[in-house]
């Protein structure tokens, strides 16, 4: 069986880049707030004495800390409540039982258990949960401290005067929000003010240096799981595209069979379909939600997500394949997409697949402007673009064979 390499840093790290946009539109955090987390926890971890593969779990699962805010906010919006930085403090419990569910499936689950349910959980017994120190995982309380900390204090910018302030909140937090073994290991892992400077411009060196680098085979079958948790996080978003990268991906998948690919390849159009909105997450729910008219300027807002997961999928080593096929899904053959205005000699096989079927499952979906169209009448819109050149007319002949309703297939033969 092929296996897919893929640097496991590079994809949880780029992934917990575009949450951070979700957090902070919740609770103000800044940009990179994930990564920090990430860094900051394992920095505690290895002055605990932690060897190397722990440190490397710890850091994903701080990375990926808050994952499910996107199916927090999206329950609330169901249930007609508005979220607020108060509602958000006040049901800490919610998304972190709904992120600990989300990363349940990884194959090193059983280190981390209870690392994200448990990383509000306070020294006092006074977190969401009510358990004291004893009762909370090490990696939980290692995250939960990294968390407050720069949510706190932002420490993409340091002086001498917010590291002594950062100092003294760890200290005079000692025994109520922090445990005696955790703030220990935090003011002896940050000993110097250019310790903590965690920088934006340096931080991704600094992981790379400071943290194992790990790349991790995947199977088939391993791909889909990876998949299954991403394109959840990214569809939660917002409700109206509840099952959009879900859809894109089992369609992908189905493709793939339809044309005889193999195994791997198949799994790794899954993924790409799952991924390809990522950069969703940094567009503004309310532009993502809007009933009425864009203005010019929120439409090029939704444009940017396009460019949103280059920036996110670019950078993880071992997926450039993957990655290529996944954002460039609004280019068109004659050179009118987005967001790099690239033509069809420069867009293979697979990137035409996606850009179709990302369309064809649009259309097929019901949104807040429109409702959704039936099979026939998503084929005519697409074979219509086929006649103005946007999209290539084998695929979409082959989408409209493939996902005809029962009755239809019926019909014809």
């Amino acid at each position: 069986m092929e296996m897919t390499e893929i640097y496991r840093n590079d994809l949880i790290y780029s992934i917990s880049y575009a949450l951070d946009y979700v957090e902070r539109d919740l609770v103000t955090v800044s940009t990179h707030h994930s990564q920090r987390v990430a860094l900051i926890s394992a920095s505690m971890g290895r002055a605990i004495g932690y060897p190397n593969d722990y440190l490397l779990n710890l850091a994903v699962c701080a990375a990926l800390h808050d994952n499910a805010l996107t199916e927090y906010g999206q329950r609330a919006a169901l249930s007609g409540d508005a979220v607020t930085p108060d509602s958000f403090e006040n049901d800490l419990a919610g998304h972190c039982t709904m992120g600990e569910k989300n990363i349940s499936s990884l194959a090193f689950y059983s280190t981390v258990k209870g690392a994200i349910l448990y990383h509000h959980e306070r020294a006092d017994g006074l977190g969401p949960f009510g358990l004291t120190t004893p009762d909370v995982p090490i990696f939980a309380r290692l995250i939960h401290l990294a968390d407050n900390v720069d949510a706190q204090f932002d420490l993409s910018e340091m002086s001498e005067g917010k590291y002594l302030k950062v100092r003294e909140y760890v200290k005079s937090g000692t025994g109520t929000l922090f445990d005696k073994g955790t703030a220990s290991a935090f003011l002896g892992a940050f000993s110097s003010p250019e310790k903590l400077y965690l920088r934006t411009d340096t931080l991704n060196d600094r992981l790379r240096s400071e943290l194992p680098e790990e790349k991790s085979q995947y199977s088939p079958a391993s791909l889909i799981v990876l998949a299954g948790i991403f394109s959840k996080i990214i569809d939660c978003k917002s409700p109206f595209t509840s099952r959009h990268s879900g859809g894109i991906a089992e369609k992908a998948g189905r493709m793939g069979e339809y044309y005889g690919w193999d195994a791997d390849t198949q799994a790794k159009l899954y993924l790409a379909g799952a991924l390809h909105d990522v950069g969703k997450l940094m567009v503004k729910s309310d532009i993502l939600e809007k009933p009425g008219k864009l203005t010019d300027e929120e439409y090029r807002a939704i444009q940017d997500h396009a460019y949103g997961s280059y920036l996110v999928l670019s950078s993880i080593r071992g997926m450039e394949d993957i990655s290529h096929w996944a954002y460039m899904h609004h280019e068109k053959l004659d050179g009118s997409g987005y967001p790099f205005g690239i033509n069809a000699e420069a867009l293979g096989e697979k990137e035409r697949l996606l850009q179709c079927l990302d369309i064809y499952q649009a259309m097929r979906e019901e949104r807040p402007y429109k409702s959704a169209l039936d099979h026939e009448s998503a084929m005519q819109e697409l074979t219509a673009m086929v006649r103005q050149g946007k999209l290539d007319g084998h695929i979409v002949r082959d989408i409209g064979i493939c996902f005809a309703p029962d009755d239809a297939v019926l019909a014809a033969g």
